[in-house]
């Protein structure tokens, strides 16, 4: 890794695909901000739970042959613990499976580096989700 000092901010998502079912249509885009250096991906692992509740993490091979996630092997920093992979589980529904993405925010590195000197620091943080910014504008209209 980077002198930790001059990194990004560091993000992860667990990305739900309803009934193990993965197109393989963002796995391009991803490649694509990683290549252009917005991100850097840091952790990529997969997992299923099953419908009993029992989760089990998966190897890229056992995604099936209709997604090339070959690109992707290695993708791991040793971030994602046996304990995030089981807290991702618990937020499926059984039936399904996700994908962990641990990332660095590239793009903000220089700023977040440029603060660090400066002795500042990021005391809160947060995402809005699309649909409350939907019903925001919804609201004022």
């Amino acid at each position: 890794m980077n002198n930790v000092e001059d990194m990004g901010p560091v993000d992860y998502l667990v990305i739900e695909f309803p009934g193990n079912k993965m197109t393989g249509e963002a796995f391009p885009l991803l490649v694509d901000l990683a290549e252009r250096r917005i991100i850097r991906i840091l952790d990529l692992a997969f997992l299923r739970k099953d419908i009993d509740g029992s989760v089990t993490a998966l190897e890229l091979r056992e995604l099936g042959d209709e997604v090339d996630l070959t690109v992707f092997e290695g993708a791991s920093s040793g971030l994602i613990d046996q304990e995030d992979m089981d807290e991702a589980g618990n937020a499926l529904e059984p039936g399904n499976s996700a994908a962990v993405l641990v990332y660095e925010n590239l793009w903000a590195a220089p700023m977040a580096g440029a603060l660090r000197r400066s002795g500042a620091q990021l005391v809160a943080g947060g995402r809005i989700p699309v649909q409350a910014i939907l019903a925001s504008l919804d609201a004022t209209e």
